[in-house]
Order: structure tokens, then sequence, then C-alpha cells
């Protein structure tokens, strides 16, 4: 082959391809982040694995990780970080035509196709194959660059049941509202707050519900409210799996009030029997997709909320 043939064919080669063995495990990761019927999302792609970000009016972020180790292909050959936009709603609804409950269904996916296209297809059946392409536009620039911090010597954190913390949530609903939330030393506690036209408070108390609360550090008191909707936004689609395998969410407050959530949702084969769950409610991260929500406190001078 001629070096002007090997460099053309490097040229048009895609930069990923991979495949994956529980499609429903993407779905669920994906569906996490996915808080309105119309959104865009950013998908970046390296050696590492793949990241989808979205995004709101700079107040709210997330991003979904899925690491290559959770693929059983995963040919990596753009050069820094390609990166491409995408609607969610689209892909979620696209990669749903793959899934079959209890069935471990496998799918291959392709970036950039002829047309700078994300390609999808079926790749676990000789008779038959799905086959799909989403059109992808030029990603959009986001538009806050996040730099979470500790917000002093000791991280501000604690790890609650998932299944609790939505319910939390759901419970402090008021229209337009804010959420406060505290976080005490002695007694340990977190407490969140809605006020509407009454008030609502329900407490976290560390020592009391070591159950319901895996982990807590905190030693000073501290005290941010969030708007209601992206506060919501973190947990109103957590998946059922989620909630079924009792698992924990992590909040961790940094500096400037700066919110971090983080979920994990298993991609493992639905045959996967029994994985490894520690007492934080974490699973092995080998088949694990990390989701993270930033969520910006709110600022009593600023109007840009309302």
């Amino acid at each position: 082959m001629s070096a002007s043939a090997s460099e053309s064919e490097a040229e048009e080669s895609p930069d990923l391809v991979c495949q994956l063995d529980n499609v429903q495990g993407m779905v669920d990761a994906f569906t996490t982040v996915r808080w309105k019927r119309h959104q865009d999302a950013v998908v970046e792609l390296s050696e590492h694995g793949v990241v989808l970000i979205v995004e709101e009016t700079g107040c709210l972020q997330a991003k979904v990780y899925l690491q290559r180790e959770l693929f059983v292909r995963y040919e990596f050959k753009g050069h820094g970080r390609p990166r491409f936009g995408v609607s969610l709603g689209l892909f979620v609804d696209c990669l749903n035509t793959f899934s079959v409950p209890g069935k471990s269904s496998v799918i291959e996916i392709q970036y950039p196709g002829p047309d700078m296209q994300l390609l999808v297809k079926s790749v676990d059946s000789l008779e038959s194959c799905i086959y799909a392409e989403i059109r992808t536009r030029i990603p959009d620039t986001v538009s806050w660059d996040y730099n979470f911090e500790p917000a002093g010597s000791t991280p501000i954190s604690f790890t609650v049941k998932s299944a609790a913390l939505k319910e939390a949530i759901d419970d402090l609903e008021w229209p337009g509202s804010s959420i406060q939330i505290s976080l005490q030393p002695n007694p340990p506690t977190v407490t969140f707050r809605g006020e509407g036209h009454g008030d609502l408070q329900i407490d976290f108390t560390y020592y009391v519900n070591t159950d319901l609360m895996a982990a807590f550090q905190c030693d000073r008191q501290v005290s941010y409210r969030y708007k209601y909707k992206f506060l919501r936004a973190t947990t109103s689609n957590i998946p059922s799996t989620v909630i079924k395998e009792n698992r924990g969410s992590k909040l961790t407050i940094g500096r400037g009030g700066l919110l971090k959530v983080q979920h994990l949702v298993s991609v493992a084969r639905p045959t996967t029997s029994h994985p490894r769950i520690d007492s934080a409610g974490y699973q092995q991260p080998s088949r694990i997709a990390y989701i993270e929500f930033f969520v910006k406190p709110e600022e009593d001078e600023d109007t840009t909320y309302d």
C-alpha cells in the first residue's frame, strides 16, 4: 500500500468505534441527566472513554462518564478530544429501540459517519440488524467552566440513599421556591428546608439513621440556597435500578457553595449476579457509569434566576 493511500485511509477512519453489551445501562445513565423534553448535549470522545455534557442557563451542569472499560470493544483513533452536539432525547429514544428487557443486546457505535452522523447498529444477531443514523451538529461552547474546589481543609459532604434523597427533594416542592441545604457537625445533621405558602424541613441525622446516611464529613456549619427546579433536576430521573439496589448518592459542597451531586448507574450485563456493593452503596467501578451534577447556589442580589 502506498504512503498516500495509507494517509487517506487514516483520514477517513472514524474517531471512535465501540461496542457495548448493555444498552439499557447506557439509556439509564443518559436518562438521569435528561430533565427536559427538548435538550441538547455535547459528547466528548477520548482514549479514556465517552463523556456526555448537558447544562442550563449557566446554573446547572451534568456529566455522564462512560469509561472505556465499560465497553467490550473500544477503538479510538481521533486526535485530541473530538466533540459533537446531539439531541439528547433523540439519542436516548434511538438507544431504546436497541434495548430488549431481560436480554443483553450488543450494539456498535461509530463516529463520525460519511456525513458526520453518529452511527448505531446491532451486532449480536446473524439473522437481523437494526441500524440507525443520528444527525450531529457543531457543539455549542460550554457556557461555564466549573472549577470545583474544596471549601476548606475538610471536604463538606454526605452520602445518603438515593431513594431517600429523591423523596426528600420531591416532598420539598414549592412553585418557584428555593431549597436551603444546611450542614452542622454537632450533632452531625443535614437539613433540607423549603419555603412557599408554608415551610417544610427534612433532617437527616448521621448517628441516628446510619443505614439511611452512609457517610458524613463536616467540620463547621454551612448553609446555601439553591433554586428548586435545578436541585430537583439532579434526582428527578434517577433510574429504578438505582432505587431497587438501594445505592447511595454523594453530595459535596465546594468553595462558594457550588453543589456537586454524584450518582452511580450500573452498566453491567443483565446476567451479572449480585455485584459487590460497599457500605456507602457504591458498586465496583468496572461496570459503573459515573453521573455528576453541578448546581450553583443562589445569590440574593442576583435576579437572573427568577
